[in-house]
């Protein structure tokens, strides 16, 4: 739009308005266009607006082609020459256009508008006006144009030529090849785009512009904000295209659901489930085209999170197992536990050989810079043969003969040991996770283990030695000699015993004597007539003592008499 000033008609630096105060000067015609070129026999219009200051009211608006100081022009409406082909189209407001119809060469040159106010020497007119030209060569050109036609444009006369004059071409100023009255354009483009005209001896057409048409191209889609999106914030998409004529339908999408229309798509509040790609369509009378898809990434604290098992079924010890954690949030990041003590930072964790030791209860938390959540514990039940089998001994101290004692098989199973089988080295007792013995005896003594058994497999113990302590048993003397017994001959007695501990003491007395004749488990002496007689043994441990059966040492032979009772 050109603004030009006014020159006012009284040397004023201010006015005053009807009640005496002072009111600055803001005195303006615009003229759009200021140049217009026109052809002969044609209507044109000469747009026009007009300001004043506040407290004025306008008389009347006067359009004239000559421009004067210091008085009225003369008024166009009144000029004979434009009778019935001038019309005012303006108001006493602001809009001061004109209309002029059949222009004739004559009409050609400068249009000036002046308005006139109420106010004594109100007067004022625009300074530069509107310049008119008229022409009576034509450029031709086809009302629509694609992309990819051949236009031909006709330069055209009213008036005959002399002789064959050669045509000038001109796109947007600047002179091109052809020579005659026509111009081909073949497969037309952007380049060729622009204003044209023609000129032949000395006359030059108006400027028209090829308008070149085709469908949306280039069509984008843009975000606002384009930082990070979080939930509950707002979002405009805005539709981008270049066509001709502009784009007149927008269509939005969301995958390849609809969603709305317009250039612009608002989201005023952004929650998690908008998170997605977007294109729009956009389209005009020559055709659609889609943008490529733009994603919008809505970002959000975590919502829900739980957590699986594969294999889903028994898990067995060695086997593999797989957690995953799956969370609503974005970003996300993972961290695994078991009870409290970190495992990995994945969103699955795999245990590749699982053992009884990863038995237990595990989650998994959630977590970005806008929150973080925690799963439910989930336990993992690994099953597994018994391990650990050991035997326990009650009472644990000292084992007399004669008590009662208790074997129990402990062992770490899952499931549960579900039969226990008691054996004596390799003989088997019975079963049960207990085994009792209500009065020991020395048979008892050995080793003894347990063997686990549940659907998953077996394990025995370790042997576990039953000491069953007692008094000496079975006490019975022995007798050694070397050559035939004669006086002076040497013999020696031994005493054995069955005893635990073994025996520590043992005493030697001769019948029909009351003191010891010795100690130890052998008892030698020289035989000589007076030292021949029967002969016994005591054996003595902590727990008791026996004594053997006496034997009888003659000169004229051994006899050994063994009984079973005690002396």
């Amino acid at each position: 739009m050109m603004s030009l000033r006014l020159t006012p008609l009284l040397p004023l630096l201010f006015l005053l308005n009807a009640a005496g105060v002072a009111v600055s000067q803001d005195w303006d015609v615009y003229y759009t266009p200021k140049s217009i070129c026109a052809l002969k026999g044609s209507t044109v219009t000469m747009g026009c607006r007009y300001t004043y200051p506040a407290g004025y009211t306008v008389e009347r608006g006067i359009w004239s082609r000559e421009l004067v100081k210091d008085e009225e022009p003369p008024d166009l409406t009144s000029d004979p020459k434009y009778r019935g082909r001038i019309q005012y189209l303006g108001d006493k407001l602001r809009d001061c256009s004109l209309r002029l119809s059949d222009v004739t060469e004559q009409d050609r040159g400068n249009y000036y508008f002046r308005f006139i106010t109420t106010f004594a020497g109100g007067k004022y007119q625009g300074q530069d006006g509107v310049d008119l030209s008229v022409t009576e060569l034509e450029v031709e050109i086809p009302d629509r144009v694609f992309e990819g036609d051949t236009v031909i444009l006709t330069c055209k006369t009213r008036n005959r030529l002399s002789g064959n004059p050669p045509f000038i071409w001109y796109r947007s100023g600047r002179r091109l090849s052809s020579s005659t009255n026509l111009l081909h354009l073949r497969s037309v483009s952007q380049r060729d785009v622009g204003r044209y005209s023609c000129a032949v001896q000395d006359r030059q057409s108006c400027d028209v512009t090829l308008d070149l048409q085709y469908p949306p191209k280039r069509v984008s889609v843009s975000i606002r904000p384009s930082g990070e999106i979080v939930e509950g914030s707002s979002v405009t998409l805005t539709c981008s295209g270049d066509a001709n004529p502009p784009v007149q339908t927008y269509t939005w999408y969301k995958g390849t659901s609809s969603i709305g229309t317009g250039k612009t798509y608002t989201i005023n509040k952004t929650s998690s489930e908008d998170s997605g790609e977007y294109t729009c369509q956009a389209g005009n009378t020559h055709g659609l085209q889609s943008s490529t898809a733009a994603s919008l990434n809505v970002l959000y604290p975590p919502k829900s999170i739980s957590v699986s098992i594969s294999p889903s079924g028994e898990i067995v010890e060695g086997s593999s197992v797989t957690l995953t954690c799956s969370s609503d949030a974005n970003p996300v990041d993972y961290n695994w536990f078991k009870g409290t003590s970190p495992k990995s930072r994945e969103k699955t964790y795999t245990i590749r050989k699982i053992s009884s030791e990863d038995h237990g209860a595990y989650k998994c938390k959630s977590r970005n810079q806008y929150g973080e959540k925690y799963s439910d514990e989930v336990t993992i039940n690994v099953l597994y043969p018994p391990k650990r089998v050991s035997v326990s001994i009650s009472p644990s101290g000292e084992i007399v003969e004669g008590s009662s004692v208790t074997l129990t098989c402990s062992s770490d199973a899952n499931p549960p040991v579900q039969t226990y089988t008691w054996y004596k080295g390799t003989s088997f007792i019975r079963t049960g996770q207990s085994y009792s013995i209500n009065r020991i005896s020395s048979e008892d003594s050995g080793e003894y283990k347990c063997k686990a058994s549940n659907q998953h497999g077996e394990k025995y113990s370790d042997g576990a030695t039953l000491n069953v302590l007692y008094a000496p048993k079975r006490v019975s003397v022995s007798i050694s000699f070397s050559g035939e017994i004669v006086e002076g001959s040497s013999v020696t007695l031994t005493c054995s015993s069955d005893a635990n501990p073994p025996v520590h003491d043992y005493t030697w007395y001769k019948v029909d004597e009351s003191s010891p004749v010795g100690s130890g488990q052998s008892y030698s002496f020289i035989l000589r007539f007076n030292s021949s007689g029967w002969f016994y043994c005591v054996a003595q441990n902590k727990y008791g003592n026996q004594t053997a059966a006496a034997v009888p040492v003659t000169l004229n032979g051994i006899t050994v008499i063994i009984t079973n009772n005690t002396l």
